[in-house]
């Protein structure tokens, strides 16, 4: 059984970082903004568990678990905070949430 080369995992995680960043930047709903935070965070993930799988350290594995608490806590709060902007605006596109005045109710 032969183990995939570093350099295959890394240009995959490199593949999916740049798609989470360009899905980041080109679309403006919060939903899929989100999305591509997680897919950005995943891409992290997999190299810091590629290269401690690499060199036979336990530290990869470890910066792995920080990562999944952070996306953890940021799947949290960027769900509850695109309940609120739903709620008050009626609308998740970023663009158009920034052009909104807060009325007085």
């Amino acid at each position: 059984m032969s183990a995939v080369p570093l350099t295959h995992v890394l240009m995959l995680s490199a593949i999916l970082f740049t798609l989470g960043m360009a899905g980041l930047l080109t679309r403006r709903n919060l939903i899929f903004m989100l999305m591509s935070l997680e897919v950005m965070f995943n891409a992290a993930g997999l190299a810091f568990i590629a290269a401690g799988a690499r060199w036979g350290q336990a530290d990869g594995q470890i910066f792995f678990i920080l990562i999944l608490t952070l996306a953890a806590a940021e799947v949290g709060v960027g769900l509850g905070l695109a309940l609120q902007i739903h709620h008050r605006f009626r609308t998740l596109d970023m663009d158009k949430v920034c052009e909104l005045k807060e009325t007085e109710p």
